[in-house]
């Protein structure tokens, strides 16, 4: 499908420092121009190239002109899936965009943009702005968890992010639950909202090809007891996964992010399920929806680009 690029105009501009965003996903590339202070001045998204890299760094290179045409930008903060440096912007591993791996996008882009530039994992950035100005702001000790191509997510301790030794920290969707069959044993598999539509197209006979929204998933599930039983097995994947972190990190509180937890009722569902497991009880957390849903990956980045370099 063409990338379709849309830019919605959210606030009027201002005289404080102004930074571009990016939360790179492995279905959409969202952006916006964002004020030091975290507000959404404008913001936009177009699809994801994965597999080509002069074309997913010409699109990047395309939407930053597009805001420094009219606007006085102090630097280009990254939110990136995979095993990512956050100190040199090296991708060991890219996630679901197989065209960064083992490519280091902060190097590519500065031979392309004269700006500053800082990238973090996305998880790590959801987790950052939950932590600054979002749900977690009193939490010392908290767990994000992000739904969506893929399951990702990050950790704070003792007031501190986690990174992990080799900066694989807060990666759970390696996690195995054998919740699943067929190759589908992790979450990436079995607990993502790509791998519900997958099950969606298996069950309807529909293409892997043909583009289908979690959205179509959910109406249906209203009205078909086959689809329904989809997002029940669904639900529950994802509550084995939350299980898993809060017994072995015991976290004040667990927050659960992306755009599907918007879906009306998911987040009471998913807290039914965990009540269903009899060993809940022992190790019960507060589960709840971050702030920012589908803008936490941009505003966590500028507030690590901001963390890093200063205003």
């Amino acid at each position: 499908m063409a990338n379709e690029r849309k830019t919605i105009n959210i606030a009027g501009g201002s005289k404080v420092k102004k930074f571009i965003c990016f939360d790179i996903g492995g279905t959409k590339v969202k952006h916006g121009l964002l004020l030091e202070n975290g507000s959404i001045l404008s913001k936009g998204s177009y699809y994801t190239q994965c597999t080509n890299l002069e074309i997913f760094l010409k699109e990047m290179v395309d939407t930053i002109n597009m805001y420094t045409k009219n606007n006085s930008v102090s630097g280009v903060a990254i939110s990136l899936p995979g095993f990512i440096n956050p100190h040199t912007g090296y991708s060991e591993r890219g996630g679901a965009i197989k065209a960064l791996d083992k490519q280091n996008l902060k190097k590519l882009l500065r031979s392309r943009i004269s700006l500053p530039i800082e990238i973090e994992n996305d998880g790590n950035c959801a987790a950052l702005a939950e932590k600054i100005s979002g749900n977690a702001k009193r939490c010392t000790d908290f767990i994000c968890v992000t739904i969506g191509t893929g399951i990702g997510g990050g950790i704070f301790i003792n007031g501190k992010l986690l990174h992990g030794f080799s900066f694989r920290g807060g990666e759970f969707g390696f996690m195995i639950t054998n919740a699943g069959n067929d190759n589908k044993e992790i979450l990436h598999s079995n607990a993502s909202t790509n791998a519900l539509i997958k099950s969606y197209k298996k069950l309807k006979g529909i293409s892997e090809n043909e583009n289908i929204k979690g959205e179509t998933v959910f109406l249906e599930s209203h009205h078909n007891s086959s689809v329904r039983k989809l997002i029940d097995d669904w639900i529950r994947n994802i509550s084995y996964g939350i299980f898993n972190l809060a017994s072995t990190l015991n976290p004040q509180k667990i927050l659960i992010g992306g755009g599907v937890i918007s879906q009306q009722g998911l987040l009471s569902n998913i807290n039914n399920e965990l009540d269903r497991l009899p060993w809940w009880k022992d190790v019960m957390v507060p589960v709840e929806s971050c702030k920012y849903q589908n803008d936490g990956g941009m505003i966590g980045a500028l507030y690590h680009f901001i963390l890093k370099r200063g205003k």
